[in-house]
C-alpha cells in the first residue's frame, strides 16, 4: 500500500517539554479549520490518546514499535492515516530517548519509519542562544532525521522570543513556526495527579479546553505553515495490507466502561469484536451486578481514586467474585488487577476489594513499577501457552504487602517489576490479572484465547443447566 498523506510528528527534547498542550492545539486549530484528523501516539500511553482523541473528535492509535513489530506499526498508521485529511503523531520523553541506545523504538526512530517531518517543541525557560545549540544539537545527532520547524514553549516576552528565533533560524536554518509564552494556568488547563493527566471522562470543562486550545493555537502558532509542511511529506510504501476477517459474535465479553476503568487500546477490544465477541459494557459504579456474559475484561484506571465508591457498589464486587469462582474467564491489567485482590490502602484507609485473589496492595508514593516489561508463562492459565513471551509495559504506584503462594502466579518477569520477586500475573480458576498491559497487535493470540475461554465457559454452562453433558472430549464439566 503507497500512501501520499499528510503527516508530521510533534516532538520534544524531554518530558514536560509541552508537547501535548501543542498537539492538542494544532489538533483543535485543524478541527477548525474543518480537516480530518488522525490522531497518533508513539509510546505506551493512555491518557495522552484519550485526550487526542476527544480533542480531534477521531480515536487515538497508539504507534510503538516496541510493543508492535514495525512492518504492523506502519500498517497501522497507513491504514488511518488513509481516512483522513492529516495525521498528527504525538511523540513521548525527549526525541531520541528510549530503552536502550539502538534509536529504533524513539519518537526519531518512528519519525523515520514514517518518513514524517517533525516540529520540535522547546522549554526556553531561563535561556536564549542555548535553545539553538539544542537544536542544533538535535540536526548532528540524527542527520537523517527531517527536523522540520521549532515551535518555542514558556517564552518569557517578546524580547526573548526575538533573540531565541533568531538564534535558531540563522544557526539551524529551521523556521520557528509558534511562541507559546507561560500561560500561567497550565495545570488549570489540563490538571495532573499521580499517573499524568486527568482523564477526560473526569474532567467536566472538556469543551472549554478545546475552545482555549484552539485559541492557543491562532495566538501562537502559525497553522498555515504547518500544515504545509505536513503535505510535503512523501509517499510512503506500508507494503501488502490485507483486510482483517471479522467472526460473527459467538460471545459476549462484558468489559468495564466507566470514569474508573478507561486504560484500553482500541485494538485489544477491536481483537476481541473480530474474533467473535460482542462487547457488553459493565460501570463498575451503576451496575450492581454483571449482565449474562461468557468472559470479562477489565483494564486499567484508576481504582484508587474511585475507592470509595467502588466499594459502595459492593454488591458489583460479590457478583465479580461469585462468578470468577464459578469460572467465568476474566483478564485483568492493572487496575483490574487492584480491583480483584482483596485490599487496597491508600492515604491510611483501607479499601476492601473483590477478593477474587487473597492478596493485598498498598499505593506508594513514588511509582512501583514504570516501564516496559517482558514476561514468560511458566504455568498452566486460561489464556496463554506456557513459555509464552510477552512484551508489554507497567506503569503502577501500588504494590503488594502480603504474601503470594508460588502457586497463585503464572509468569516470571524478565524485565520489569509486575509483582515484585520477580512474578507477575495472578491466576486463580479462569481469572488472570497482571500488573502488566499489552497491546493486541503485538500479543496476537491474546484476544483468540479470551474467546476461546468464554466458549468454553458456555459451554460448560450449558452442561451444567441442562444436567448432563453429550460432548465430554470438549466440556470441562463432569456429566452427572
Amino acid at each position: 500500500m503507497k500512501l501520499k498523506t499528510p503527516r508530521l510528528v510533534i516532538a520534544g527534547l524531554s518530558g514536560d517539554s509541552g508537547k501535548t498542550i501543542v498537539s492538542l492545539s494544532v489538533l483543535a486549530a485543524l478541527r477548525r479549520k474543518g480537516l480530518k484528523v488522525a490522531p497518533f501516539k508513539k509510546g505506551p500511553d493512555y491518557i495522552d490518546p484519550a485526550w487526542l482523541s476527544t480533542v480531534s473528535g477521531k480515536t487515538c492509535r497508539n504507534l510503538d514499535t516496541y510493543l508492535v513489530d514495525s512492518d504492523d506499526v506502519l500498517k497501522s498508521f497507513a491504514c488511518h492515516a488513509s481516512r483522513t485529511d492529516i495525521s498528527v503523531i504525538e511523540g513521548n520523553r525527549g526525541l531520541f530517548d528510549e530503552k536502550d541506545l539502538t534509536g529504533l523504538h524513539s519518537t526519531a526512530g518512528l519519525a523515520k519509519l514514517l518518513q514524517a517531518p517533525l516540529l520540535l517543541v522547546v522549554n526556553v525557560t531561563k535561556a536564549t542562544q542555548t535553545v539553538a545549540a539544542l537544536v542544533k544539537g538535535c540536526q548532528v545527532f540524527d542527520p537523517e532525521l527531517n527536523i522540520a520547524g521549532v515551535i518555542l514553549n514558556k517564552v518569557a516576552g517578546a524580547r526573548h522570543e526575538k533573540v531565541i528565533r533568531e538564534a535558531v533560524e540563522s544557526s539551524c536554518g529551521l523556521p520557528v513556526l509558534g511562541a507559546i509564552p507561560k500561560l500561567g494556568d497550565d495545570a488549570s488547563l489540563l490538571p495532573g495527579r499521580h499517573l499524568g493527566l486527568v482523564t477526560p471522562d473526569e474532567f467536566p470543562a472538556r469543551a472549554e479546553v478545546e475552545t482555549r486550545l484552539a485559541q492557543i493555537a491562532a495566538d501562537y502558532l502559525d497553522i498555515d505553515r504547518i500544515i504545509k509542511i505536513a503535505e510535503d511529506a512523501p509517499e510512503i510504501d506500508a507494503g501488502e495490507i490485507r483486510p482483517q476477517e471479522t467472526v460473527n459474535a459467538q460471545v459476549k465479553v462484558g468489559y468495564f466502561d466507566d470514569s474508573v476503568f478507561t486504560f484500553y487500546y482500541p485494538e485489544n477490544l477491536e481483537a476481541l469484536q473480530r474474533s467473535g465477541a460482542e462487547l457488553v459494557p459493565v460501570s463498575s459504579l451503576a451496575d450492581s451486578s454483571l449482565p449474562e456474559i461468557d468472559a470479562l475484561y477489565i483494564g486499567g484506571g484508576f481504582p484508587e481514586t474511585h475507592a470509595d465508591r467502588l466499594v459502595e457498589n459492593r454488591s458489583l464486587m460479590e457478583s465479580v467474585k461469585s462468578a470468577a469462582f464459578k469460572g467465568l474467564p476474566i483478564y485483568a491489567e492493572c487496575g483490574g488487577l487492584i480491583y480483584l485482590c482483596r485490599s487496597l490502602k491508600w492515604n491510611n484507609t483501607l479499601y476492601p476489594m473483590a477478593g477474587v485473589f487473597p492478596v493485598d496492595l498498598e499505593m506508594q508514593v513514588k511509582p512501583v513499577g514504570h516501564g516496559y516489561s517482558r514476561l514468560q508463562v511458566d504455568r498452566s492459565n486460561p489464556f496463554f501457552k506456557t513459555e509464552t513471551n510477552i512484551t508489554g509495559h507497567e506503569f503502577h504506584y501500588s504494590g503488594v504487602v502480603s504474601d503470594i503462594p508460588e502457586s497463585l502466579s503464572c509468569m516470571a518477569v524478565q524485565t520489569g517489576v509486575g509483582l515484585g520477586g520477580g512474578r507477575d500475573g495472578l491466576m486463580s480458576n479462569r481469572t488472570l490479572a497482571c500488573y502488566t498491559h499489552i497491546h493486541a497487535d503485538g500479543v496476537k493470540n491474546w484476544a483468540a484465547a479470551m474467546i476461546a475461554a468464554a466458549k468454553q465457559f458456555r459451554s460448560d454452562t450449558q452442561c451444567l443447566s441442562s444436567g448432563g453433558c453429550d460432548h465430554p472430549e470438549v466440556c470441562s464439566v463432569e456429566s452427572t
